[in-house]
């Protein structure tokens, strides 16, 4: 899936440390939403369609991508 990226507006989670490993997320046109590394800005980003957003966080929410113990 292919977004324009050239005018998003990435941030990050206002839980996230200075320095610390993160992702930056930016919402884009047509429900796309992206995600690129923090310390990499100029790399590869991934872009989700809106159903692969929403079914991530709510795996996510649910606890499902969790490392096992």
């Amino acid at each position: 899936m292919n977004g324009d990226l050239s005018g998003a507006r990435w941030f990050k989670s206002s839980r996230s440390e200075t320095g610390s490993q993160c992702v930056e997320v930016a919402f884009l046109d047509e429900g796309l939403v992206g995600i690129r590394d923090s310390k990499n800005p100029t790399g590869p980003a991934l872009v989700f369609a809106p159903g692969e957003w929403d079914a991530f966080a709510a795996g996510v929410a649910a606890g499902k991508l969790d490392a096992p113990a």
